[in-house]
């Protein structure tokens, strides 16, 4: 490599061979896994040291996620790579690949390029940015060494990039459900005329071998004879279908009957009653009831003298777990709110305010009585909520009272949540680290459930298939402790159900 004199990359410990690849790692992945860096099995692991530059940026930050990524990353490379040969050389890791820091020698020597070189800077001619060095790293990497090089990365505009100078790019694929066709919402399972009677009769049946094996344990079925009869069923295990244990409705105190108004509620109702179930992964669009159904079969459950949850936990991840909130004045429940407020919305519909009557039509009432005309009076401004003097709504009367609070994810870390039911809405925003930490707070007697939208998805390093919703989902599908229900119908208005499959 003429081209490189002077400039030369240390000897590597790179492995040479046909089924071997070499990975760059980006920075997102190593904040996104931090033990990604044992999970390429026998491959070469590769990063470059502007990456080192931008964990050093992102490990001061004391109350977030990517802050302690980032500081366990540093710590996870200081222990394997201890000195500076094997910075240098790499190392050869318990999985049977090898890591390396990788410095690249065109920079420290720009007069002496290579033809892919010539080519990045022709196409993408800013290196002082962070992701252009990267790329020109991998690309240097692909030069000198000989087994294929992927760059691995969860920017999707870095990935489009790295094909455009000539690199291959993927995403990070180890914590990715496989990819499939939309799953439908709940199997059926054909019985014949007598089997159903009997169902209905005893409150459960067992189907064949052949017919319980793609059943998941815990999962929800609509039994159906060839007359076009149906009933609703759960999957207990070893074939066994038990009738659905609902009640004719759920209530929060003080509060307006809500009831299930389609199967698909059917079944989430009877997953957040189940006291057997601690944690429920609920897919649903816009409207289709995923928040208000689980905070009412909540508040129905904390009535109960013998229920085992001291409160309800509401959170939702501010785009990403942990952002910080002290930009926003006022408590925490002051800060929460504009996230939280479909909560505060549900609250209202099933804990209605009675709405005083307006002066203004008791003022013209008293003068027809008195055949005069009415003199307009305006109605008084309301007091701001909270303030002295101000009427509580009686759902705030929860929330003053601890049985519903309002939970910060950037503060769950260490935490252990214990007797409490916990909804965290918009879970499809977090990774599976994010969601794992979260899962990992919730103690003997409490639930968790964790609702949202794979298809709505603001957080950039996420998709449809690697969010924490999904891979909770995937990864906990058939325990005993879990359910899934998914929600297609939405219930809303007929505008709204109009506008979520059509706009």
């Amino acid at each position: 490599m003429e081209h490189m004199r002077g400039a030369e990359a240390p000897v590597s410990r790179f492995k040479v061979s046909a089924k071997v690849k070499t990975f760059v790692l980006d920075t997102n992945v190593l904040l996104h896994d931090p033990q990604c860096i044992l999970k390429f099995q026998d491959n070469n692991l590769a990063i470059p040291v502007e990456v080192l530059e931008e964990l050093d940026a992102i490990k001061g930050e004391q109350s977030t996620e990517r802050g302690r990524n980032a500081r366990r990353v540093h710590r996870m490379l200081q222990e394997l790579l201890p000195d500076t040969r094997s910075m240098h050389e790499g190392v050869e890791l318990e999985t049977g690949g090898t890591l390396s820091i990788i410095i690249n020698p065109y920079l420290l020597n720009p007069g002496h390029w290579s033809p892919a070189m010539d080519r990045l800077r022709a196409i993408l001619p800013d290196l002082s940015k962070k992701d252009n060095r990267i790329l020109a790293c991998a690309l240097f990497v692909q030069e000198r060494f000989p087994p294929p090089t992927i760059l691995v990365t969860k920017d999707v505009n870095v990935q489009l990039k790295a094909r455009a100078v000539g690199l291959e790019s993927q995403d990070y694929l180890n914590d990715k459900v496989p990819a499939s066709d939309d799953e439908a919402s709940y199997r059926e399972v054909a019985l014949d005329q007598y089997e159903l009677q009997r169902f209905c009769s005893e409150g459960a049946y067992a189907l064949s071998a052949s017919a319980a094996a793609p059943l998941f344990l815990n999962e929800y079925v609509l039994l159906r004879s060839p007359e076009g009869k149906t009933m609703p069923a759960r999957h207990y295990g070893e074939g066994v279908l038990r009738r659905l244990k609902l009640p004719d409705f759920v209530k929060a105190p003080g509060g307006i009957p809500i009831r299930a108004r389609n199967l698909e509620q059917q079944f989430l109702m009877d997953a957040l009653l189940d006291e057997g179930i601690s944690l429920i992964t609920c897919f649903g669009k816009a409207g289709t009831g995923k928040t208000l159904l689980s905070t009412a079969c909540a508040l129905h459950q904390l009535q109960d003298d013998h229920c085992r949850y001291d409160g309800l936990s509401i959170s939702r991840p501010i785009i990403s777990l942990g952002k910080d909130l002290g930009f926003l004045p006022g408590s925490l429940e002051e800060k929460m709110r504009p996230w939280l407020q479909p909560y505060h919305d549900a609250l209202e519909v099933l804990i209605p305010s009675k709405p005083p009557k307006d002066p203004q039509f008791a003022a013209k009432k008293v003068a027809r009585r008195k055949g005069k005309r009415p003199e307009i009076v305006p109605p008084p401004a309301p007091a701001p909520s909270g303030a002295p003097g101000a009427a509580l709504k009686p759902y705030e009367r929860l929330l003053r009272s601890g049985m519903v609070e309002i939970e910060a994810l950037a503060f769950i870390r260490g935490r252990s949540i214990a007797r409490r039911f916990f909804i965290l809405d918009e879970a499809q925003q977090l990774t599976p680290h994010e969601v794992k930490t979260v899962i990992t707070r919730i103690s003997e007697g409490s639930k968790i459930v964790l609702i949202g939208d794979p298809a709505q998805i603001d957080n950039p390093y996420v998709d449809a298939r690697s969010n924490g919703l999904v891979y909770c989902h995937n990864r906990m599908k058939g325990q005993p402790l879990a359910a899934h229900v998914k929600l297609t119908k939405g219930e809303r208005s007929r505008l709204a159900e109009l506008a979520a499959d059509l706009l």
